[in-house]
């Protein structure tokens, strides 16, 4: 299986595609070698899931940085708390955009480990985060059509001024230490 590790750009059509099933009676790939791939590109881009989709790939399927690591497929939320709480989501698609995002606190979920069993588990905190966030993923939403227009506009606003402090640090030739202020 050659698979590519280079996440899509945020323009990808399969980024706003509900995908299909995976077929473990007629899988399309192998699942153990799709899962092993989604988890290295994962850690190579040091986030904490990853969706198949987010490499291009049609299936619906996502990793997250669990001990041990832990794979999705066909995930689904059976019941989310009324409790929700507002933290700043990334997403390795839209590096360094920073929005608040209100989701439940926790979750009881299904899906298939990459033998076919089903799985049943319930998710609290970060990792429920992670999890309802892959799900959109596999149904063709992104975190920022969760965020509020205020919060939304906020986090362009302070990726444009990193981007402008990054392009200044990058156009000074001279590096400045403690030791240079006098």
């Amino acid at each position: 299986m050659n698979l590519s590790d280079k996440l899509v750009k945020s323009t990808h059509p399969l980024l706003t595609t509900e995908l299909e099933p995976f077929d473990f009676e007629s899988p399309p790939v192998d699942p153990q070698e799709l899962a092993d791939h989604l988890i290295q590109v994962m850690d190579k881009h040091n986030g904490i899931g990853l969706s198949a989709n987010q490499l291009g790939l049609p299936y619906r399927v996502f990793v997250m940085r669990t001990e041990p690591r832990l794979v999705c497929f066909n995930p689904v939320i059976t019941f989310e708390s009324e409790e929700q709480s507002v933290i700043e989501e990334g997403c390795l698609t839209y590096p360094s955009l920073y929005v608040r995002i209100k989701r439940s606190s926790w979750i009881r979920s299904k899906f298939y480990d990459v033998n076919g069993e089903l799985q049943t588990q319930k998710f609290n905190g970060i990792t429920a985060r992670c999890f309802q966030h892959e799900v959109d993923h596999l149904n063709g939403i992104v975190y920022l059509n969760r965020a509020s227009k205020i919060h939304l506009e906020r986090a362009k606003r302070n990726l444009k001024l990193l981007k402008r402090k990054q392009k200044r640090m990058n156009n000074d030739p001279m590096i400045r230490t403690s030791e240079d202020v006098v």
